[in-house]
């Protein structure tokens, strides 16, 4: 009889740790799902931006009209984008873009003096950093998570309950992580 209530109490307890470990998990899914939503947030917050930025610019390049629409075609397709990583290709290909406007005007001195002009490449510049800040907090959360999936004895039952390591958010080209040259 003993020992049928120690093994007993033995399974209640793993059952009790294996409830305990699976809301860890899914605790830890859920703070990703909402740092991807975060950023996908802010990232309306630029795709809401740019049409005005691209109405302000028309006017004075009217030299660069292929750069203008390709910039509204990414903001659309991104938009429009069916998952979470196709939607972060396109802000990087978008975020590109956007900076060839920023070059082109230095080309235009009346753009560069313009108020409007001035007022969105500010506030743009702040949603840049604020999806920086974002970025930053997904991958923070990509690493509690991942920890927890590979740890013991988390990964004992990590994908029997579904689980798997998520991928960071990182630099897709290498040359972005060389320090530039500073030539005088």
């Amino acid at each position: 009889m003993v020992i049928l209530i120690v093994v007993l109490a033995l399974v209640v307890l793993l059952a009790i740790y294996l409830i305990v470990l699976y809301n860890g998990f899914v605790a830890k899914r859920n703070f990703l799902e909402e740092a991807l939503s975060g950023i996908d947030v802010i990232l309306k917050k630029r795709f809401d931006l740019i049409p005005n930025l691209v109405e302000t610019v028309k006017g004075y390049l009217n030299h660069e009209k292929e750069t203008l629409s390709n910039i509204v075609n990414l903001r659309n397709q991104a938009l429009n984008a069916n998952n979470a990583d196709e939607k972060l290709l396109l802000d990087k290909k978008l975020g590109n873009a956007v900076g060839t406007i920023f070059a082109l005007a230095e080309n235009y001195p009346d753009l560069k003096a313009n108020t409007n002009f001035l007022g969105l490449q500010s506030e743009l510049s702040e949603i840049e950093t604020e999806i920086e800040r974002s970025k930053r907090y997904y991958n923070g959360t990509v690493r509690d998570y991942n920890t927890s999936v590979e740890s013991f004895p988390g990964n004992l039952f990590a994908g029997s309950f579904g689980f798997s390591k998520r991928n960071f958010l990182e630099l897709e080209n290498e040359a972005q992580r060389e320090t530039p040259k500073v030539q005088f």
